[in-house]
C-alpha cells in the first residue's frame, strides 16, 4: 500500500493505482474523515487483500500486548516536548499552549493514506478551533515530514519524533514486525530511510487535546489505525477547552 511502482509486476502496479486513485478523489471529497477511512478501507480489502489481512494479524497483536493502554489520561498533565518542525525549528508544547490550547496528533507518515487523508481534514478545521492549535508529530524526517504538509494545505507544524523517542516514552510506539516489514520494504517504502534511521518503528496514530495548564482536556488512542477520530468530536472538545480557558 504505496506510491512505490519500480520493478513491480503489472498486476501489483493496477492494485497500488487503484488504492492511489481512490486516496486522490477521497481527498477532494466533502464527505466526513470517518466515511473517506470506511471507503479506503473497503478498496484495501478487495485491490490489497494481503495487506488487509497483515493489518488485521498486526491489530490483534497490538491489542493482546495491550499498545496504547499506558498513553497519558485525560485528567493528567501531557509530558512536554522538544521537537524539530519541518523547517528545522525547534518546537515546544509548553511555548505552543501559552497562547491556547493545543492539539497533538501523531501520524505514521507520508506514505500512509490514512494519515494523508486525516492531515487534510485537520487542515480542514485548523481555522475553525482558533485560538486552539493543531501540531503533528510524526516520525519521518524533514523532507517528508514537508511534503505531507504541503499536500494537506496545513499551516499547523509537522515534527519529526526522532526515532519514535516521544511516542515510545509515552507508550505509543511499536515494532511494526517482519511479515509488514518485507511486504513494504518489496514495495518501495523503507520505513527506516523515510524515518532516518534502522527500525521499523510506527506510533499508535492518537489525539490529544490540551488546555493550557497542560491538562489533557480528552484523548483518543486507538491502535486500529483504520480509525480515527472524526473531525466533529475534535471540533467540539477543541472548542470547548478554547472557551473554558477564557
Amino acid at each position: 500500500m504505496t506510491s512505490g511502482k519500480a520493478n513491480q509486476p503489472p498486476a501489483r502496479v493496477a492494485q497500488v493505482d487503484a488504492v492511489e486513485q481512490l486516496y486522490q478523489s477521497l481527498r477532494h471529497s466533502p464527505a466526513p474523515l470517518d466515511e473517506k477511512i470506511a471507503r479506503l478501507t473497503d478498496i484495501i480489502a478487495v485491490a490489497e487483500p494481503h495487506y488487509a489481512a497483515a493489518y488485521d494479524r498486526l491489530l490483534a497483536r497490538l491489542q493482546l500486548a495491550e499498545v496504547g493502554a499506558t498513553a497519558p489520561q485525560t485528567g493528567g498533565v501531557m509530558p512536554g516536548f522538544v521537537l524539530p518542525d519541518e523547517r528545522g525549528r525547534l518546537i515546544r508544547l509548553a511555548d505552543l499552549l501559552q497562547d491556547g490550547p493545543v492539539i497533538v496528533a501523531f501520524l505514521r507518515g507520508h506514505w500512509c493514506p490514512y494519515c494523508r487523508i486525516n492531515a487534510i481534514a485537520l487542515a480542514g478545521i485548523e481555522s475553525d478551533i482558533a485560538p486552539a492549535r493543531i501540531v503533528v508529530i510524526s516520525p519521518e524526517t524533514a523532507v517528508y515530514a514537508k511534503q505531507l504538509r504541503d499536500e494537506s494545505g496545513a499551516h499547523f507544524p509537522i515534527l519529526t519524533d526522532v526515532g519514535n523517542g516521544y511516542a515510545l516514552s509515552l507508550g505509543l510506539a511499536f515494532a511494526l514486525g517482519d511479515d509488514l516489514a518485507a511486504m513494504l520494504d518489496a514495495d518501495a517504502c523503507p520505513l527506516p530511510e523515510f524515518q532516518g534511521g534502522q527500525g521499523w518503528f510506527l506510533p499508535v496514530p492518537a489525539v490529544f487535546v490540551i488546555g493550557t495548564d497542560g491538562t489533557i482536556v480528552d484523548r483518543y488512542v486507538n491502535p486500529d489505525f483504520r480509525q480515527r477520530m472524526t473531525m466533529r468530536a475534535l471540533l467540539d472538545v477543541a472548542c470547548a477547552a478554547s472557551a473554558g480557558d477564557h
